[in-house]
């Protein structure tokens, strides 16, 4: 925005440092001027002792009282030719010659001059009052008289014999004052002595103000890094914005500033970690994941996603350098909340996986249909029947599933079937456990599907990465009635070479634990293939319903492998016939 003269507006630096150098300069100037003043009053009551001393140095000269009270004792005042050549204006003359005075008076006690540095002067009244030396006290005095102005002192001349005749005092009162000694120094020499002064008072001015123009500089240009040269209503909108975006969005935002502490912990990145503002902490110490700190190590690659558990949610976390111009200002890692994506994904799944087995089947029962209707059109009946006799044992769909007549819930034929027909394309052989016993119906397919189905995959790639000759899946299911719904017990044992976990079997459940390669432990989560979460998924979710997802057995090397227990506490109910 430009100012009504068409001019753009000083920055704010800017004009801090305008501000700072014009008090920076008056502060100069002040203490100068200060300085100066002090040190003319110095020099000036300098020159008033200087001429009170010489004063009184006259004055209390013997010939000089003797003369003065002489003349005092005259009637009229001696012309100005025998005064000029007389005693006193010799002692005169010679004192302020020495002392390089400007002026050395002395008067009788009516004021008039009896010495004075301009004889034409002599016999004439003084220019200024001498009625406080005429009085017998001592004055310094600062005035303008005939030759100038000056700073001086007069002092009362006391007969012989009377007064202090020392003149050290302010006034004795107790002598005859006959005349009085008026001595003054140009101020103009003080001038000269404050000018030599002066040089050094302007160094000292110049120092000081070059010192305060370094520092206003200096200080503008923290300014402007501190403030990444914007302007205070461009920082104020900015908090603004900050508050309106971080707390409006449902995404968690954790800042690390370039020293290693967070600066910026939103209401989303406390909801999805469960924790409280972490602002002020540094990063390194801070009670989050391990995974999220790794994003912002030295090595990690920019912007690489990856997916962690944190409580019950599934969180995806990326983390990008923030950079101004060329300033490093630390790590902005962003938090994303996937919990309903991933078990919408593996409900999808299993929804496409059960899809593709239903497809396969309808088209294996019309071919089924049709070599009925074939024995029946050539009159075979006795053939009809046996073959019917030979499909209503092997159950409503055949699936590659041993024993799969075990299952009555619709839910679990297909599912389980349609987990069959994936493991049959492995080369892994999918079998129901002869202790299955299903008698209630599933309540919550989505549930359960999601845990079984991750147990099944879990243990057919086990089977296939195993060392056995033959690769074997076996499930068992039993269901247990309930006030609050039934449970759901699930056992999946696999021939693979168990899990390669030391003495630790809940090391599976840590975040980063995949089947897939081997069931090797992974250092940490994959980036993008939710590889590694689902046994942590499966558990989270079975306890969030009660129950929970445990260790049986971990296996041996060459079979059998690990057993799975699952329990599913509600998600069954009893069958309506």
């Amino acid at each position: 925005m430009m100012s009504p003269a068409g001019r753009l507006p000083l920055r704010f630096s800017t004009q801090t440092l305008l501000l700072q150098l014009g008090v920076v300069l008056l502060v100069v100037l002040l203490s100068g001027a200060v300085h100066a003043w002090l040190t003319f009053e110095r020099l000036g009551r300098e020159a008033e002792n200087q001429a009170l001393t010489l004063a009184r140095t006259v004055a209390s000269d013997p010939s000089v009282r003797a003369n003065v009270q002489a003349i005092s004792r005259q009637a009229g005042t001696p012309p100005p030719a025998e005064l000029k050549t007389g005693p006193l204006m010799a002692v005169a003359e010679g004192a302020r010659t020495r002392t390089g005075a400007l002026f050395v008076v002395i008067t009788d006690e009516t004021g008039l001059r009896l010495a004075h540095p301009d004889a034409d002067r002599l016999g004439e009244r003084v220019s200024t009052d001498p009625s406080e030396a005429l009085a017998g006290r001592e004055v310094t005095t600062r005035n303008t008289g005939t030759l100038g102005p000056s700073a001086g002192a007069k002092v009362p001349v006391f007969a012989p014999g009377t007064g202090s005749g020392s003149g050290s005092g302010s006034g004795s009162g107790s002598g005859t004052v006959v005349g009085e000694v008026s001595v003054g120094y140009s101020t103009e020499s003080i001038g000269q002595s404050l000018a030599r002064d002066i040089v050094p008072i302007v160094l000292t001015a110049a120092g000081s103000l070059a010192a305060g123009v370094l520092a206003s500089f200096l200080l503008r240009r923290r300014l402007q890094r501190l403030t990444l040269g914007l302007e205070p209503e461009e920082i104020g909108a900015l908090v603004h914005d900050q508050v309106a975006v971080l707390e409006g969005v449902d995404e968690g935002v954790v800042g690390i500033s370039a020293d290693g502490r967070i600066s910026v912990f939103n209401a989303a990145a406390q909801r999805l970690l469960g924790q409280p503002d972490l602002a002020g902490q540094l990063w390194q110490d801070a009670p989050v994941p391990a995974q999220l700190k790794a994003l912002t190590l030295p090595d990690a690659r920019e912007g690489e996603a990856v997916e962690l558990v944190a409580g019950e949610q599934v969180l995806v976390a990326s983390a990008r350098k923030a950079l101004h111009r060329r300033e490093d200002l630390g790590w902005v890692v962003m938090l994303r909340d996937r919990t309903e994506l991933q078990h919408l994904t593996r409900q999808l799944d299993a929804v496409g996986t059960m899809s593709t087995a239903l497809r396969a089947q309808r088209h294996e029962f019309a071919n089924q249909l049709h070599t009925i209707a074939g024995f029946m059109s050539i009159g075979q009946h006795q053939q009809a029947r046996n073959y019917l006799e030979r499909l209503a044992a092997t159950g409503p769909l055949k699936f590659p599933v041993d024993q799969a007549e075990l299952l009555q819930d619709p839910y679990l034929q297909a599912f389980i079937g349609a987990k069959g027909v994936e493991a049959d394309e492995r080369g892994v052989s999918l079998r129901i456990g002869p202790e299955t016993l299903v008698r209630g119906q599933v309540t919550e397919p989505q549930d359960v599907t999601t845990v079984l189905g991750n147990l099944i995959d879990n243990a057919v790639n086990a089977a296939v990465a195993g060392t056995a000759a033959e690769r074997w899946v076996e499930l068992e299911l039993l269901d247990e009635a309930g006030d609050g719904g039934g449970t759901l017990h699930v056992v999946v044992a696999d021939s693979g070479d168990g899990l390669p976990v030391g003495g630790n079997p809940e090391a599976v459940f840590a975040e980063g634990f995949t089947t897939a390669g081997g069931g090797a432990l992974q250092g940490q989560v994959r980036a993008g293939g939710g590889q590694g979460l689902g046994l942590a998924l499966a558990r989270q979710l079975a306890r969030r319903r009660g129950g929970d997802v445990t260790v049986l057995e971990p296996g041996n090397v060459g079979g059998p492998g690990a057993v799975f227990m699952a329990t599913l506490p509600g998600t069954t109910t009893a069958r309506k016939d």
